[in-house]
């Protein structure tokens, strides 16, 4: 099945993707001009599906504010930029997302001795928010329904967010916990910040394309579950290459009707592995992040990503 998008994609040679301008453990450049992160991982993915090699990316850093525009306006072809799915956003924008990629909550970054404990701490203070996220709306609702207050002070790029919030501009920092991970790592002195425990709101972060072509939809969406399903393959068979080679091959035969040949589940699955695979790489131990999976973990383990079936 042909799809306007993906033939354009092929014939440029590259797929151009938003991510962020820079946060840690979901889509960050490199000194060496690679980006790493969870984000730029599900956009390897798709790349790999549709053009056979997952480098074949152009990355396109945005402002919070132009991630959904730049893809309605047709100048990227793939937003995975730290983004929440929610009604608002489809209702107002010709976008559609296409799967979860990280289930989360806006917390707050705090300096440790500041004696912060609670969002109810914040009442009345400063807090950095950055400009074009939900962050404001889910302030003035989280603290207006228990008759408080916080003053949000916007800031352009997470680059502005995190150096107003370092200089002493504001008491906290307000964003996706995942992202705040990266953001603290970021500061000169991590070990005097601190995320706090709470969640004042829930943060579905997902992938997002243009609505007029449901077919690039569709193909997006399979790349995505097919991380949640080999994974879940994995764990079921026990045997790691036996259950990949199962995955991929079970999904690979459906691949000439979403517009990819029967290749592409394995091409994907070489490249960046399942979805455990993809996490603990951007946000596992090894990061420095050391991010718990929580929701982000399979079904099985309590968490909330289901691996819909690929027969």
């Amino acid at each position: 099945m042909s799809t306007p998008t993906l033939d354009a994609v092929r014939k440029r040679g590259a797929l151009r993707v938003a991510v962020s301008r820079g946060i840690r453990g979901l889509s960050l450049e490199g000194a060496d001009g690679r980006w790493s992160g969870l984000d730029t991982e599900v956009a390897r993915a798709v790349a790999a599906a549709a053009l056979g090699s997952a480098e074949a990316v152009a990355w396109m850093p945005t402002d919070p504010a132009d991630r959904l525009t730049r893809l309605a306006s047709g100048e990227v072809d793939l937003t995975v930029c730290n983004v929440s799915w929610t009604l608002g956003r489809e209702a107002a924008q010709p976008v559609l997302f296409a799967g979860v990629t990280c289930y989360d909550g806006e917390g707050f970054l705090v300096r440790a001795d500041s004696g912060l404990t609670t969002p109810e701490d914040l009442a009345g203070r400063r807090v950095a928010v950055q400009a074009g996220t939900t962050s404001a709306a889910n302030l003035a609702s989280w603290y207006g329904t228990r008759g408080y207050a916080v003053e949000p002070v916007a800031y352009t790029t997470p680059g502005e967010t995190l150096a107003g919030y370092a200089a002493g501009e504001c008491a906290a920092y307000v964003l996706d916990r995942v992202a705040l991970a990266g953001e603290r790592a970021a500061l000169a002195d991590p070990e005097a910040h601190r995320i706090l425990d709470a969640a004042i709101s829930r943060e579905p972060m997902a992938a997002a394309v243009r609505d007029a072509d449901p077919a690039w939809f569709r193909l997006c969406r399979w790349v995505l579950q097919l991380l949640v399903a080999a994974e879940h393959q994995v764990d079921e068979v026990g045997e790691r290459d036996k259950a990949l080679a199962q995955a991929a091959e079970t999904a690979g035969v459906h691949g000439p009707a979403i517009g990819l040949d029967r290749d592409w589940a394995a091409r994907v699955l070489d490249a960046v592995g399942t979805y455990a695979d993809v996490y603990e790489r951007s946000l596992g131990p090894a990061t420095g992040l050391a991010v718990p999976r929580g929701l982000n973990e399979l079904w099985t383990r309590g968490g909330l990503h289901y691996a819909v079936p690929l027969h």
